[in-house]
């Protein structure tokens, strides 16, 4: 897409919703592609309540028993949202529902509300409250005290069962500073809601927008009066546009979308699904028969308004999702006033345009019926399918479908991509005159991912054990189905798009099926698992010495991650005017060349500044993911980048110090260091003359240095007495008298260089107490450091004993790791991770760091994703959303002792909602007859003038 006015709209990037027959987004598309109706009809004995007595029936009065059910709506996870189970018992079935489907709608569009740096708003929309009425006010008492809703004993119940708080109860729990607006206009509530929405984003007033609405009245197995010519089917079938139709049935559901505007989700990465062109809203005004009664004019001025905004032709538009309620005279005037419109706007062709609503399959949804036909419509058009239109036959006499733009989608459409975008047009019109209408089109072709790690890092996370083991089986499967989708977008929307709770689990995987194995398996080996702890944990950063250098060690990293080569060339790019080599070619040498790299790695002139850069390296790879140290500990040469970071030394003089400090040791006659099983303390009164603690380490091993014959004797003497000893791959006896020689012309190396007070702390193995600007400004300290012993010992007992401390160990090896996890006052479950092990087969260090990273996310550490992913082309992708724990939040009207002996007759859908007459056989219904049949008898005529092809207007 590379014309800026391609990328004006609104981008759809989630959809979530429950319907009749499917309990998610994509079991209502097998349902419509598999043309399953998904209205229930019931027996007598299946009926709940019943709106007829016993003299109704005497009267052979016509009552069906037909609806689109919801099921499990006492169902709730309410200890996700932090609900108090009594207040979610009491709390209107639809506010929960409403509460998940949005949850479920940010999630699939890859989005935490928490992470979300921008406003998200809420813009929702739910029908009248039959839970109070029917389950909670059938208690006089109960009932007596609502009415005095700012009652102590009844505010929170007044806070759930309140259309008015729909929206901001959802901004609240989510965290959301968007606009947060309950929209009320009864059957185009949900349509209308989404309108508002892109308005908002449009005008900067929010970045994200949640948008849609929640219809469920109780109970729900009930049947309706059917009376010839009104808005409900006699027999509980909806047959829109049909020969036979002859009213609406109502149902329950919910339907929510994700909005955003459309450049900045393609900018982001977003998987789009369609995109709202244009909308507009308008009323009947008092142009018509009746309060009740539809307007063509109305309807035909809200469509043209809406392909206006969108700035498109009629005749580009192949697809009508009509409000379509299957009644006989409002589906020819709905036909009308989309001729109207089409032909205005300059449609002179005849049939084209395909037309259809999911009102035959899951029925007339009330509030939520505009959004439902939405999301119908996006499924359309992601599938290029349209499912064929149920129950119908032939075209309803009265349609003049061979004159118009439309014909009825009647069998499945193949509805393939061409040159042009294909578009759509959503309807929805509420009873009171408010008119809502979209223009719909394809989602733009989404570039290829560029390339991603060869390894993904997997993160899951869940407020309860049970939940995550869910979620993994979850994602193993989604993983198993669509084994091509890329693993690096999947780890991406993880990464950025889920929220992170207590419970967690990471996964390491190469691909699809790799990933599926390894979710499944609960072997630490396969995955890592844990809790997070309340607080972030304080993270302290080892730095080994001498003696776990390799080479290519962190090779895999050096090809692979672009921040930790530049630092490793920038390093070595400085030090070969101190050391005379490109240290390059020695760390990572091709294939074939330095035959003799082990040897000469291992030489204290090269293998120090070796140790210097990669572990500066992968410190500020670590630093760049977002892992910020609270603390470090170098151990002996480890304290060189202890300083750097710290902010105590530039890089440029710790890299020219350390390779003096090689080279003078590289001058002095060569040694040996050799690791024994025993205390330092205990050992260092029975060692032999010539022989010194070179570093206490922990309590069961410290290091000593000597002359090699000297240690070569004291190793036999060890022996003998079974004390587990063995050389290191050293060439000199660091931190002994033999590195005495190099200590003055060091010390005066070390005086010109400028020194500054640390601004991280920083642990000293020298002192083994905390660094201070005093150390730093005495040159000698770094003299002493080379000579006397490394106390590591001594330094974690500065550090270990707080229990949010975590250890990682940021060079090769796993040796400071052990150590620490050895130590004598660690606190129970202390946690050391590493980044590179060298006991590994080649190829794993990637693994391992990213490994590393997932645990440190488990212990709590907040990762920078955004840096994590700098150098990658990611993009988010739909994943299995949040598996929610539900349970029975529900009171039934039988849990109360009423003295109410006949309770009031709950509303119907029908009535309330289509023609504001009640349906309980009072006397009112007499005149609410009378009123409709002469509606119905103008609107007829008006229809009849409409049908004469003679007819000016339309």
């Amino acid at each position: 897409m590379s014309n800026e006015s391609e990328l004006n709209g609104v981008a759809i990037i989630g959809m979530s919703g429950r319907f009749p027959g499917a309990g998610n987004v994509n079991a209502f598309w097998q349902n419509l592609v598999n043309g399953v109706d998904s209205i229930s009809r019931f027996s007598e004995g299946d009926l709940e309540f019943s709106v007829a007595t016993d003299g109704e029936k005497n009267q052979n009065q016509k009552f069906v028993r037909a609806r689109g059910v919801l099921e499990n709506v006492d169902q709730f996870d309410a200890g996700f949202f932090n609900i108090n189970p009594r207040d979610a018992d009491l709390m209107d079935p639809q506010h929960r529902i409403f509460l998940e489907c949005a949850w479920e709608a940010l999630e699939a569009g890859g989005y935490s509300p928490v992470e979300y740096p921008g406003l998200i708003g809420v813009y929702a929309g739910c029908s009248f409250n039959t839970y109070l009425l029917y389950n909670l006010c059938r208690d006089r008492a109960f009932a007596a005290n609502l009415a005095g809703n700012f009652q102590v004993g009844s505010y929170s119940t007044m806070l759930g069962n309140n259309t008015d708080f729909l929206a901001t109860r959802l901004s609240y729990k989510l965290d959301l500073k968007g606009p947060s607006m309950s929209i009320q206009t009864a059957c185009s509530t949900s349509l209308v809601a989404i309108c508002q929405a892109c308005i908002s984003l449009l005008t900067l007033q929010c970045d994200l927008a949640l948008a849609g609405a929640v219809s469920i009245s109780f109970p729900q197995k009930r049947d309706y009066l059917f009376q010839e010519g009104s808005l409900v089917s006699g027999d509980g079938v909806c047959r829109t546009f049909d020969t036979a139709a002859d009213g609406t049935v109502f149902g329950h559901g919910a339907a929510v979308v994700l909005l955003k505007r459309l450049a900045e989700a393609v900018a982001d990465g977003d998987h789009v699904l369609a995109v709202i062109k244009g909308t507009a809203i308008n009323n009947d005004g008092a142009a018509k028969v009746s309060y009740a009664a539809p307007s063509i004019e109305a309807q035909a001025d809200v469509i043209s308004m809406a392909q206006a905004a969108a700035g498109v032709d009629p005749e580009s538009i192949s697809y009508i999702e009509a409000h379509g309620t299957g009644t006989p005279l409002g589906d020819p005037i709905e036909i009308a006033a989309l001729t109207r419109a089409f032909r205005n706007g300059g449609a002179t062709r005849n049939g084209y345009c395909a037309i259809g609503t999911a009102k035959t399959n899951v029925s007339h949804l009330d509030v939520a019926a505009g959004a439902t036909g939405l999301i119908k419509t996006v499924l359309q058009l992601q599938h290029e399918k349209i499912p064929p239109l149920l129950n119908f036959k032939s075209p309803n006499p009265k349609i003049n479908f061979a004159q118009s733009p439309f014909f009825p989608a009647d069998k499945m459409i193949n509805w393939k991509r061409g040159e042009t975008p294909r578009r759509a047009g959503v309807s929805a019109f509420g009873v009171g005159g408010t008119n809502a209408h979209v223009i719909v089109e394809e989602a733009p072709v989404s570039p290829p991912s560029g390339p991603s790690r060869s390894q993904q890092l997997l993160l899951l996370s869940a407020k309860t054990p049970t939940a995550l083991a869910a979620m993994a089986n979850n994602l193993a499967d989604h993983l198993a189905k669509d084994p091509g989708q890329n693993l690096g977008d999947v780890a991406f929307t993880l990464h950025k798009g889920r929220k992170s709770f207590p419970h967690r689990l990471a996964v390491v995987a190469r691909d699809a099926e790799d990933a599926g194995a390894k979710l499944r398996a609960s072997n630490a080996k396969s995955s890592f698992r844990g809790q997070a702890a309340a607080t972030e944990p304080s993270i302290v950063f080892l730095f080994p010495g001498q003696g776990a250098q390799y080479v290519n060690m962190g090779r895999e990293l050096y090809d692979a991650e672009p921040i930790f080569q530049a630092e490793v060339d920038r390093c070595a790019d400085m030090l070969q005017a101190h050391i005379g080599l490109d240290l390059r070619t020695i760390l990572y040498p091709a294939e074939g060349d330095n035959p003799d790299g082990a040897a000469r790695i291992n030489q204290t002139a090269v293998s120090q500044p070796s140790i210097f850069v990669v572990e500066y390296a992968l410190a500020k790879l670590w630093l760049h993911w977002g892992i910020k140290p609270s603390a470090f500990i170098g151990h002996s040469l480890g304290e060189f980048v202890a300083a750097v970071l710290a902010g105590c030394v530039s890089l440029e003089d710790a890299l020219a110090l350390v390779s003096a400090r090689a080279r003078l040791i590289n001058q002095l006659p060569a040694g040996s260091m050799m690791a024994v099983r025993m205390d330092g303390k205990e050992l260092e009164p029975l060692l032999p003359a010539g022989i010194c603690i070179a570093a206490f380490n922990s309590a069961k091993l410290c290091t000593v240095s000597a002359p090699t014959p000297l240690l070569q004797t004291y190793q036999e003497e060890l022996q003998a007495k079974k004390i587990a000893s063995a050389f290191l791959p050293a060439t000199h006896a660091f931190h002994s008298p033999m590195m005495e020689p190099m200590v003055h012309e060091f010390a005066e190396l070390v005086r010109r260089t400028s020194r500054q007070a640390p601004q991280t702390p920083w642990v000293s193995t020298c002192t083994g107490t905390w660094v201070t600007g005093e150390d730093m400004a005495d040159p000698t300290y770094w003299a002493r450091q080379v000579r006397h012993s490394v106390r590591f010992v001594d330094a974690l007992d500065k550090i270990i004993s707080k229990p949010e401390t975590v250890f990682l160990e940021v060079g090769p090896g796993t040796a400071l790791g052990q150590l620490a996890g050895q130590h004598r006052g660690k606190p129970a479950g202390l946690q050391v991770f590493s980044s590179l092990d060298p006991n590994l087969p080649a190829g794993n260090e990637l693994s391992t760091l990213l490994g590393s990273l997932g645990r440190l996310w488990i212990a709590g550490a907040k990762p920078d994703w955004v840096s994590f992913y700098a150098n990658e082309n990611r993009r988010r992708v739909p994943l299995p959303t949040y598996p929610f724990e539900r349970k029975s939040h529900w009171i039934d009207p039988s849990d109360y002792s009423t003295t109410v002996k006949d309770p009031p007759h709950p509303p119907t859908a029908a009535s309330p909602a289509e023609t504001g007459a009640t349906q309980n056989g009072d006397a009112s219904l007499k005149l609410a007859e009378q009123v409709i049949q002469e509606q119905l008898r103008i609107m007829a005529q008006q229809l009849d003038m409409l049908q004469n092809p003679n007819a000016s207007s339309i």
